[in-house]
Parts: structure tokens; sequence; C-alpha cells
């Protein structure tokens, strides 16, 4: 069967709160099931991003979550995925590949212009993954982060 992925509403908001929770739990933070399913609620509820949801015969694979932003350089409006899952499970299913392409193409009608994403330098599956979809590595700015 192949992968199927959709827009994700509050209706999937349980199953997209486990998901969640073991995403958080990929990158070495304390499971909070609760926290999850809250934090993803309000993001639904205030239209604050669109989430994506990979599927095979009902059941879930992963997620992807994309936040709007803007890029002022070249004046327009830009996504970021700033969670990109697959459950570990089913990794190499294409649930990632789904994932990446169904958001291109959700981008592509909405009229968003550029599609940014970060990831771990130590995760070489998904930076493959990435640039057999085109994707290509920032070499010409260095990102800073501050924590507040």
């Amino acid at each position: 069967m192949s992968v199927t992925v959709r827009e994700a509403g509050l209706d999937d908001l349980e199953t997209l709160a486990e998901l969640f929770d073991r995403y958080r739990q990929f990158y070495r933070q304390p499971a909070d099931l609760a926290g999850a399913r809250d934090f993803l609620a309000a993001r639904l509820a205030g239209g604050e991003s669109r989430l994506l949801l990979a599927e095979r015969d009902e059941v879930a694979l992963g997620f992807c979550q994309l936040y709007p932003c803007f890029t002022s350089i070249g004046m327009a409006p830009l996504w970021i995925i700033n969670d990109l899952f697959v459950d570990a499970a089913v990794r190499r299913s294409g649930a990632g590949r789904a994932l990446l392409l169904a958001a291109r193409a959700l981008a592509e009608r909405q009229g968003v212009k550029r599609l940014a994403l970060a990831t771990e330098r130590v995760n070489l599956p998904a930076q493959t993954l990435y640039e057999s979809l085109g994707w290509q590595r920032d070499e010409v700015y260095l990102h800073y982060g501050l924590r507040i």
C-alpha cells in the first residue's frame, strides 16, 4: 500500500500528539504527552501552523509541521518546516518523502515562494532525503540562535 498525506486538524490531535511526543524524545527531550497535546492544540486552534499527516491503511506514520513566515529579501511568504518526523518503526517507508512532497505541493498552491528546514549535522539519512528532492544546503549564511 502507498503512503497518503493529508492536512491534519484538531480531530487528529491525539494521533499527532503521540507522534509529536516521540519526535521530541528523538531530540533527547523528556516524554510529555500532555504538553505535546496542549502545544499542538494551541498551534492548530490559532492557525499558527499547518500540519500534514502521513498514513498507510489509516495508520499514522509521521507528520510535518509548517510555520508561516516571510522572506524580506524575496518579499514573499516562506514556510519553515520546523518539525518532520517518521516513526522509527516505519522509517524508509516513503513517508518522509511523501511528507516533503506534500509540503511542497501545498506551498505551491498557497503561493509560498520558499520552504526552509534545518536538521542536525549528524542526521545523514535526512540530509540524503532532502538532497534527493532538490533541497540545497545553505553554504552562504551562518544561522545563529539565542535562548531566552
